[in-house]
């Protein structure tokens, strides 16, 4: 399950992970972004965009060399499916893998956002949805994060 749950995607998480998953809109997709900081939490969560978030003096995106942003779209999610016998929401992604990843900055975290068009905007448009920690010392090894239950509501 999360760290936690940025405040402008309470109760929305599900709804944007299936518009992905649905295609709905055309283009849509999840973007995972691994940073480096230093803010503490309770900075973080109250910041609606990626961008707003990059922007904070004590955050960063990382920039290691064999690192890139991860788009997940309708094929990488499956479909939603409540489980009842739990009475819960779990969302799950699949496995991320960056290869020979050179080391440089250390990350923190890896943040999951929504963007409505993969082919077009900016980091203003991206809304996060969940941020994770992922305490990560890059050496030139691949890296691999599995998140799983990304998401869960009860």
């Amino acid at each position: 399950m999360a760290d936690f749950v940025f405040n402008i995607s309470k109760g929305r998480v599900a709804e944007f992970y299936n518009r992905v998953q649905t295609n709905d809109p055309a283009n849509s997709g999840l973007v995972v972004v691994a940073i480096t900081t230093t803010a503490a939490d309770s900075t973080l969560i109250d910041l609606d965009t990626l961008a707003g978030i990059l922007g904070d003096a004590n955050t960063a995106e990382v920039t290691n060399t064999g690192y890139s942003r991860k788009t997940l779209v309708d094929t990488d999610l499956v479909a939603l499916s409540p489980d009842d016998t739990n009475d819960r929401m779990v969302l799950d992604l699949p496995d991320l893998v960056w290869t020979g990843v050179a080391s440089g900055d250390n990350w923190t975290d890896l943040i999951i956002c929504y963007d409505p068009d993969t082919t077009a905007g900016t980091d203003s448009d991206l809304i996060p949805l969940t941020l994770h920690d992922f305490v990560i010392t890059p050496d030139g090894s691949d890296i691999t994060a599995t998140i799983n239950n990304f998401y869960q509501a009860s």
